[in-house]
């Protein structure tokens, strides 16, 4: 009996020097930090690439093996939630707060907790450390996310305000769009010596307007503070130093439109890659090293509008943009690169359905040998479909404004599917298009989505509670006339409280901590321990 306890008490001994109980090996700093966002990126997005890339018949993936594949090879993956402090589901200011501080935000807000406290965010904790810090965005840079990491507002709309912020925060590089927030007022007189000068600047290759409601000239205050201005893709390539690069007067390109564009030699945009390819270029020269946020933020907008073909052409952008992010760390000992989404967007998925059930067929198997065909009660999809998804030639967007184009006697039915045709592989009836079409006047006001900078239009009653955003709504009913036919399901048009990855790559001990389920504040202040 006695021989038992003593083992007893010493197994335990053994187990507390050995387990929980040992004092836990704090991770090990790192000199670079690469954060990359997919704005709206569930795992459920994550899984649309993953599907092309195994099962297309046709993908575009070099051997079918995605940057998220590599991230897992020798790396880790976590999960973590992305709630606020009072609400269930977070927007991308919160979130991208949340990520940028270490602290619980409130919705909406940027940079500030819960409380309405200004938070020091990674960028100027990086900055007092003597490092380099950058924020990429293909979406504009006074957008929420990218904001989020440098502004201190109490409200994501405030972007008259935001690029103040930014340049006060004085992030070495600084590439999205956005450049109407930063031009004055008189821009927008299109005879004025100004509006000649900027279109000169931009070698005419963005168009000059302004979205601010004031007569600041923040490109002249970016050039006072020491920056460089580029506006083209070719300007980019040649930035050295502290720069700034606008490259559209709000959003860039969609993810479909960039890759149409790639191979075209005049194409002035830059792609994401390009833009996280120079901005690595340019922090790297700093010895103390670096700080960069990478935003693939039209993932969301894609959710939103539920629009599958562009969902996938942004997925493949990102898996773009993270491959060359890799293959630059591949030689590095010292950088962390971390991949997570801010929240999911739309509630995608595929799904079986009982449309279009497939027929009964003979099989070669033994089973079957006495002449029973096999015979599926659902329609479970066919990879197919993943080809025309991807041969998709517009997004929902682009389509509806073509038809918002014609004169208004050729605003038909008829003529909606003869453009949906046209650009999609998944046909609609003149009866669906006929109710995509109908709307009713909105008897509440709704503010304008912040996120996507529209006007408001009628709301269509048959979206229901979580379509709000209406000019998108179209292309939301869109989506469920296409459904069947593409095996897709969409539950909101909005965010969902879907816990994100968290996949992680660099030295061993400083992947180790985000092998968890986390928090968005504890996966934002892994990223401010790790850096300090």
């Amino acid at each position: 009996m006695k021989t038992h306890i003593t083992y007893c008490l010493l197994s335990f001994c053994l187990l507390g020097c050995s387990g929980l109980n040992k004092p836990q090996t704090p991770p090990a700093k790192v000199k670079n930090i690469i954060l990359v966002i997919g704005d709206g990126m569930g795992p459920q997005q994550v899984g649309l690439l993953l599907s092309y890339a195994r099962q297309a018949p046709h993908s575009v993936i070099t051997n079918r093996i995605t940057a998220f594949d590599r991230m897992m090879d020798q790396g880790r993956l976590g999960i973590s939630l992305t709630y606020t402090a009072n609400t269930l589901v977070t927007d991308s200011a919160a979130s991208a707060t949340q990520l940028a501080t270490g602290k619980f935000a409130g919705a909406e807000m940027l940079g500030l907790d819960v409380h309405g406290n200004v938070q020091e965010n990674i960028i100027e904790k990086a900055k007092r450390m003597g490092k380099a810090t950058g924020l990429v965005s293909d979406t504009r840079i006074t957008h929420a996310t990218p904001a989020a990491f440098a502004a201190h507002q109490t409200h994501r709309g405030q972007e008259n305000s935001i690029p103040e912020d930014l340049l006060a925060t004085e992030a070495d590089v600084m590439f999205s769009g956005g450049l109407s927030y930063w031009l004055p007022q008189q821009a927008n007189e299109t005879n004025s010596s100004l509006y000649n000068e900027l279109t000169q600047l931009t070698a005419n290759k963005i168009d000059i307007k302004s979205s601010r409601n004031d007569d600041k000239n923040l490109l002249s205050l970016a050039k006072s503070k020491g920056y460089n201005l580029v506006f083209t893709k070719n300007e980019l390539q040649q930035a050295t130093g502290k720069t700034l690069g606008l490259f559209a007067s709000s959003m860039m390109q969609n993810g479909m439109l960039e890759a149409q564009h790639r191979s075209d030699v005049n194409t002035a945009q830059p792609s994401l890659s390009d833009m996280s390819t120079q901005a690595i270029k340019i922090l790297d020269h700093n010895p103390n090293g670096f700080f960069l946020m990478i935003e693939a933020g039209q993932i969301d907008t894609a959710s939103h509008r539920n629009d599958t073909g562009l969902l996938l052409h942004e997925m493949l952008r990102i898996n773009e943009t993270l491959n060359a992010v890799l293959d630059w760390a591949a030689t590095r000992d010292d950088t962390l690169v971390i991949v997570t989404a801010d929240h999911e967007t739309g509630g995608f998925g595929f799904s079986y359905s009982g449309e279009n059930i497939p027929p009964p067929n003979h099989l070669s198997g033994t089973a079957f040998s006495d002449g029973t065909l096999f015979h599926p009660k659902y329609n479970f999809g066919k990879p197919d479909i993943l080809d025309k998804l991807y041969t998709q030639k517009l997004s929902y967007h682009d389509i509806f404004a073509k038809f918002d184009e014609l004169p208004k006697a050729q605003q038909t039915s008829l003529k909606l599917t003869e453009i949906v045709s046209l650009y999609s592989e998944f046909k609609i009836t003149e009866a669906q298009a006929t109710k995509i079409l109908t709307t009713e006047t909105n008897p509440f006001h709704i503010p304008d989505h912040p996120s996507l900078g529209e006007k408001r239009v009628p709301k269509i009653e048959v979206n229901g509670a979580f379509f709000v955003y209406q000019k998108e709504n179209r292309e939301n009913l869109l989506a469920q006339a296409v459904a069947s036919s593409q095996q897709v399901v969409w539950a909101t048009g909005t965010h969902t409280s879907t816990p994100v990855y968290v996949f992680v790559k660099g030295p061993e001990q400083s992947t180790q901590p985000f092998a968890k389920i986390l928090h968005h504040t504890e996966l934002g202040q892994l990223a401010i321990d790790l850096l300090q």
